[in-house]
């Protein structure tokens, strides 16, 4: 009757209600609760969804938007993603949303917009879409001074060109590699070194060279406010692709330790909802990677060993099958990873990963 709108409840129980929907019985009820590590105390927050007041606990995705863009708690930021609109997210940051939603780039690439008006730095420029660059050139104007592109895959660079030939300001990032597919090659006007800060009006952009998504990625710290702009290593909602050999895990989880260690509450990734409690979110993702090396490990044991495609049923089996073809590629990235600590071997006659 509630969802109906015929039974009015509070937003706790509601929150109580709905999570109690996950469980079969009462045992079912009592062993999580028996297990539960962490218990949400906070308020809900809310915003608008679908024209409607929705609110969301510390476990749901929207829950680190709605904390940085409204701390007072009032119900005046809307998430529903589109792409005609320039998304303010604090007085020095704003977000567009390109139109390329998808399995591998969720509801689109979020280019950002920093600065103050007649001093813009965009982050990622997103595909080459031209009502996206559009939409980038008008709400810049004259003011723009510089592009960053976190890496050049084909949902974050391509938008550089055009809306440098629109406003004339020199594109920053790091070169690709000599592994990185040529088709996506990417040579900036400008190469920021690890460590480089870039002047923002009265902000500080701080490059920090993530590879592991890709070689010549990178994050970049907004200084005084504590915010990570995270391109691709570090995703709302989802877990980033590594794709060797390009990709390297290895590196990957190297760079999410080095992160882990830098000043910043808040991840604003190229895809997906801003993410809070960000140091929280990195162990989670750490933990994530090395809970599904055991299960690598363990695929490659019980089985004796096998070539990705049967790897990937067994290592993957909590993963739709549908992404399988994309998870070969992570796998492919944790094999290399247990070859590299001489803990599997492969023979390249077979394609057979073995336990070493």
């Amino acid at each position: 009757r509630h969802e109906e709108g015929r039974f009015r409840i509070i937003a706790p129980t509601i929150r109580t209600l709905r999570q109690l929907t996950r469980f079969r019985s009462v045992d079912e009820v009592l062993d999580h609760a028996s297990r539960q590590t962490t218990v949400f105390v906070s308020c809900q927050r809310a915003g608008w969804l679908r024209g409607k007041v929705e609110r969301f606990s510390e476990d749901e995705l929207p829950y680190g938007e709605l904390e940085l863009v409204t701390p007072d708690g009032s119900i005046e930021h809307t998430l529903d993603w589109q792409s005609e609109r320039v998304v303010p997210l604090l007085r020095n940051v704003h977000r567009l949303t390109a139109p390329n939603p998808g399995r591998m780039t969720g509801p689109g690439t979020n280019t950002y917009l920093v600065g103050t008006p007649g001093d813009w730095t965009v982050i990622d420029p997103g595909p080459d879409d031209h009502a996206h660059i559009e939409r980038l050139a008008a709400f810049v104007g004259d003011g723009l001074k510089a592009i960053v592109c976190t890496h050049a895959h084909p949902d974050h660079a391509p938008g550089a060109a055009p809306l440098q030939q629109r406003t004339g300001v020199r594109i920053l990032g790091r070169p690709s590699g000599p592994d990185f597919n040529p088709a996506w090659t990417f040579r900036p006007d400008e190469t920021l070194e690890d460590g480089a800060r870039l002047t923002v009006g009265d902000s500080t952009l701080r490059v920090l060279h993530t590879p592991g998504h890709a070689e010549h990625h990178i994050c970049l710290l907004l200084e005084e406010d504590g915010l990570l702009f995270s391109g691709d290593h570090i995703l709302s909602g989802s877990t980033t692709v590594v794709d060797p050999p390009d990709g390297d895990m290895r590196a990957y989880v190297r760079s999410l330790e080095r992160l882990a260690a830098e000043p910043f509450d808040y991840i604003l990734p190229a895809h997906g909802h801003v993410i809070a409690r960000a140091k929280t979110e990195i162990a989670r993702l750490i933990a994530h990677r090395m809970a599904r090396e055991a299960k690598v490990v363990d695929a490659l044991e019980r089985s004796g060993g096998g070539t990705l495609d049967e790897l990937v049923v067994l290592a993957y089996d909590d993963v739709d099958p549908i992404l399988h073809p994309v998870a070969k590629r992570s796998l492919t990235a944790h094999l290399l990873k247990l070859r590299d600590e001489h803990r599997a071997t492969l023979d390249d006659r077979s394609a057979r990963w073995q336990p070493a």
